[in-house]
């Protein structure tokens, strides 16, 4: 038998992965790579990538619930075949998932379908929700958190699209796109 390595995920910075770090470690996990991010696609996921590059053989990747893994049938589907070339195998603690026996590989294949319906069903959820709320006038997506005027009054000032960052604490990116857009505005005029 090889080496078990967690991993366990949360989606949120403001969530705890304490539950999921004393689970591991009763299972018999001593390593365990952990981050904060959403599980709705791969980038951003270091931690993942890690864990799966130094997999070998006979090794396990165990997690707490298939979904801290990944929520997309396609991204599940990835991450099976990765741990499979590696000549791992795949142990979820909380649903019978043992990919190193046919029952677990069976049942992890409709866990999967059943993760990415799931997330399919929250997003439409979401998405009805959100048109309910603009035909009801109190929907107007996220709050301005960067003041356009001290961004437009820097430049005024002769200050580049870096220095307005670094002064405001902003992304370049950001400045670019406000600035493009007080453009536009301008050419709309």
């Amino acid at each position: 038998m090889g080496k078990l390595l967690g991993y366990a995920r949360v989606s949120s910075v403001g969530q705890d992965l304490a539950v999921q770090r004393e689970a591991l470690k009763e299972a018999g996990v001593h390593v365990v790579f952990e981050e904060k991010a959403t599980g709705t696609k791969r980038d951003g996921r270091e931690e993942l990538g890690k864990v799966l590059h130094i997999l070998g053989r006979d090794d396990a990747l165990v997690v707490t619930r298939l979904d801290r893994l990944g929520r997309s049938l396609k991204d599940l589907a990835d991450i099976s075949h990765e741990i499979e070339k590696a000549g791992a195998n795949l142990k979820v603690l909380e649903q019978p998932v043992d990919t190193s026996t046919s029952a677990g590989r069976a049942f992890f294949g409709m866990l999967a379908v059943f993760a990415a319906f799931e997330t399919d069903i929250r997003r439409e959820r979401q998405a009805e929700g959100i048109v309910k709320a603009k035909r009801a006038g109190v929907y107007g997506g996220g709050v301005r958190r960067i003041d356009r005027a001290q961004v437009r009054a820097l430049q005024e000032e002769g200050s580049g699209p870096s220095a307005i960052a670094n002064k405001l604490g902003i992304s370049r990116r950001q400045v670019y796109r406000i600035l493009a857009e007080e453009a536009s505005d301008r050419g709309r005029a």
